[in-house]
């Protein structure tokens, strides 16, 4: 099952635009908003974690079910509603060509289908969704059943790109699709330096940098070979905020103007933080995005500092 049959929620991006959002009408700044990301949800790996075995063990998913759902419930009760709900990539464990694959983006589709339809989510794709080192083969499987690896699309004023961090971390497989994806990303940002929006923000699944730029090549962060050119590149070009997840913690710092944001997981948590989501709200003049476990955010939902943001332009 595609992403397109799994409801009327789920917007594709197609030709590098997300058809949820019609660019000519958005491109104007119409005043503050909100919007809600996610990431990892990751079905089948709070299993794998606790049998020590990532590799063949994620036979699992009905706690990341559950969790899953409990998001939706609390993002179709929020009032206004958020301008869409972002999954910064991982969004089920297995890889490729491995078991249970299937089965896990079927659930994963279904559970979905249930977010509100006023609601388009924007799908970002994770290392887990497109392979460690990806290829043409997987890449295309990802746009058969997520929509584009990389697109961008306009909010209210607001360029936002999603991009296919796996290519900045391993591109041997298919060195002529991270080319294409720089190429593009050489144009947009050229968007966004020109300050043709209020503000220009980025998705991807692999953080820049956990904490600092100069930290130690790590799993969880790209490797400094492309970091620090990749980070001046977008600060040049006044991109505001990255946002993006597969640490399965919170972290995040600053660099220069650039906001690196890393959010936990829905899914397995790795360190001492909450299953949980962000809420970003842009004003014309800032990005202010706080952390609420699932729990936060289904029983009291958004605090009032933040919903006062929204109602002072």
């Amino acid at each position: 099952m595609s992403a397109a049959e799994a409801g009327g929620v789920v917007h594709r991006a197609r030709g590098r635009t997300l058809d949820a959002f019609p660019s000519e009408k958005e491109r104007e700044w119409k005043g503050p908003f909100y919007f809600i990301q996610g990431a990892d949800p990751q079905f089948g790996l709070m299993k794998a974690w606790s049998t020590g075995d990532c590799d063949r063990c994620g036979d699992e998913w009905g706690q990341e079910i559950r969790l899953t759902e409990q998001a939706v419930q609390a993002i179709n009760r929020l009032n206004p509603k958020p301008k869409f709900f972002v999954l910064c990539g991982d969004l089920v464990h297995a890889m490729p060509g491995t078991p249970w694959r299937k089965e896990q983006t079927e659930d994963l589709q279904r559970v979905l289908r249930d977010v509100n339809s006023e609601i388009p989510l924007v799908f970002v794709s994770g290392n887990h969704d497109v392979g460690n080192v990806p290829t043409r083969e997987t890449i295309a499987e990802f746009h058969q059943t997520w929509g584009d690896d990389y697109f961008s699309f306009w909010v209210g004023g607001v360029l936002f790109l999603v991009l296919n961090s796996q290519f900045l971390y391993d591109a041997s497989g298919c060195p002529a699709l991270k080319q294409a994806q720089d190429q593009w990303l050489d144009q947009q940002l050229s968007i966004a330096g020109q300050r043709k929006c209020q503000h220009a923000i980025i998705f991807q699944h692999i953080p820049l940098f956990l904490e600092s730029i100069d930290e130690d090549d790590d799993y969880f962060n790209l490797p400094k070979s492309v970091r620090k050119e990749m980070a001046d590149k977008l600060s040049k070009a006044g991109i505001k905020a990255v946002f993006s997840g597969h640490y399965h913690r919170n972290a995040g710092g600053i660099y220069q103007n650039l906001d690196m944001v890393v959010s936990s997981a829905i899914g397995c948590q790795l360190g001492k933080d909450t299953h949980g989501l962000r809420v970003v709200v842009v004003t014309a003049e800032k990005i202010v995005h706080r952390y609420y476990s699932l729990d936060e955010l289904s029983e009291k939902g958004i605090e009032d500092d933040l919903m006062d943001l929204m109602k002072e332009e």
